[in-house]
């Protein structure tokens, strides 16, 4: 078989095998085209929430094509738009007002950032920096980068970037560290906005810390008229319990990016929301203080209409109760590994679970990570640990018995590690 000319993402070529050709979705599975069904236990990077080819989503889906294809989004407007806007904002954080559409979450962070600098500058009191978190991840374009950490995802493209202000991890009996940390940053008065993960910082190895963190820099920033950003690409549409994280803090962020779950999975699709004053600092007669940022196929209507259509089913399917159900089952499976010395830090947000390997050289470079990898396809598990990190964020169809395969896969993994078999 000749190679295919086809360039993965963060994949090594020169390491991984032959790539798997999937025919079909269904639920929990993707299917192969030798019939093997492969339990989705990360939510194919964390985008399907309902399960794969939710009905509605794809009947949505299929009438919209029959009437759509792309419109362009600086001159006009469709009905998907702009009721998927109004939808948004009727269930987003009080507080935020209009919705900017884009096409990834990479993307709706970059317009968080833009904004953020417009309405300073706008105002006429321009700032300059943004204040990140030590571990986290953004994305991968030029700013989202910028913003993350900084280590192997970027190295090579250190000249690129724009230099931001850190502060360290809230770590357990240290979270006090973090706020004084952003509090001294803040008071050169040049921070225009700090950008947080809100709960959970994803790539960055599965990191959780305590809603009262996140209110607690909430408060900060507005006594410094510094804007909060809450990056809920990952976060968002139930994965931490609640429909966005930022609820379990009681705070409204000034910016919120969303993605990845807005369409079910189906589609991509991202929006970034803001106040009524970022908004306003951009409307004027004025053409220089146009917000200038676009892409070529800005609101798409049918990915527009499939996540109108998802948010028809968060509210009139109980959504909530499934979500509160399979964080009952992740808990009640992961109390097998609570005092178990193979793992550190066992942790849980919501749906989302994570545990590391006891290793003595862990993260993401950790050798032992493309061998788990290999280890959970081998039995039709999509599981990518994060070097020593293992971690799962089903879709909430997920079964009983799907969690019993995947948590009976990592106690094996672990088994044959100790016993230097993997």
């Amino acid at each position: 078989m000749s190679r295919s000319p086809v360039w993965h993402p963060f994949t090594q070529h020169a390491l991984e095998p032959a790539m798997k050709r999937i025919v079909r979705t269904e639920g929990a599975y993707l299917i192969g085209e030798e019939g093997a069904h492969i339990l989705d236990a990360i939510s194919s990077w964390w985008v399907i929430t309902h399960g794969h080819r939710h009905p509605a989503i794809m009947e949505a889906i299929r009438s919209a094509a029959e009437t759509y294809d792309q419109v362009i989004f600086a001159e006009y407007t469709h009905a998907p738009a702009e009721e998927l806007a109004k939808g948004l904002i009727e269930i987003a954080p009080v507080g935020l007002k209009h919705v900017f559409y884009s096409d990834s979450g990479s993307t709706a962070v970059e317009v968080a950032l833009k904004m953020a600098l417009g309405y300073f500058n706008n105002i006429g009191a321009p700032r300059s920096r943004i204040c990140v978190m030590e571990h986290s991840y953004h994305g991968d374009t030029i700013g989202t980068m910028s913003a993350g950490e900084r280590g192997v995802f970027n190295a090579a493209y250190e000249p690129l970037l724009f230099a931001v202000d850190r502060l360290p991890f809230p770590e357990p009996g240290r979270e006090q560290e973090t706020l004084d940390a952003f509090d001294s940053i803040c008071a050169s008065g040049r921070v225009a906005a700090l950008i947080a993960e809100p709960l959970v910082l994803g790539a960055g190895g599965m990191k959780i810390y305590p809603a009262v963190v996140l209110a607690e820099l909430k408060r900060i920033a507005e006594r410094h008229g510094t804007l909060l950003i809450a990056d809920e690409v990952m976060t968002g549409w139930g994965r931490t319990g609640s429909l966005f994280a930022c609820e379990q803090a009681g705070i409204a962020p000034d910016i919120l990016c969303t993605s990845k779950g807005l369409t079910g999975g189906a589609l991509p699709l991202a929006a970034t929301l803001c106040t009524a004053e970022i908004f306003d600092a951009h409307l004027s007669v004025d053409r220089r203080r146009t917000f200038f940022h676009s892409s070529s196929y800005t609101a798409n209507p049918i990915a527009c209409a499939a996540a109108v259509a998802n948010l028809a089913v968060w509210n009139s399917e109980p959504v909530g109760e499934r979500i509160e159900a399979l964080a009952a089952k992740q808990r009640r499976h992961l109390q097998r590994f609570g005092a178990d010395p193979r793992f550190r830090n066992v942790r849980q947000a919501g749906t989302i679970v994570a545990l590391d390997l006891s290793v003595s050289a862990g993260g993401y470079l950790a050798d032992v990570g493309p061998r788990l990898k290999r280890f959970f396809r081998e039995r039709r598990l999509l599981i990518r640990p994060l070097g020593n990190v293992i971690y799962l964020m089903p879709p909430y169809c997920v079964t009983d018995a799907d969690l019993d395969r995947a948590y009976d896969a990592i106690d094996e993994a672990a088994s044959a590690f100790a016993a230097g078999r993997l």
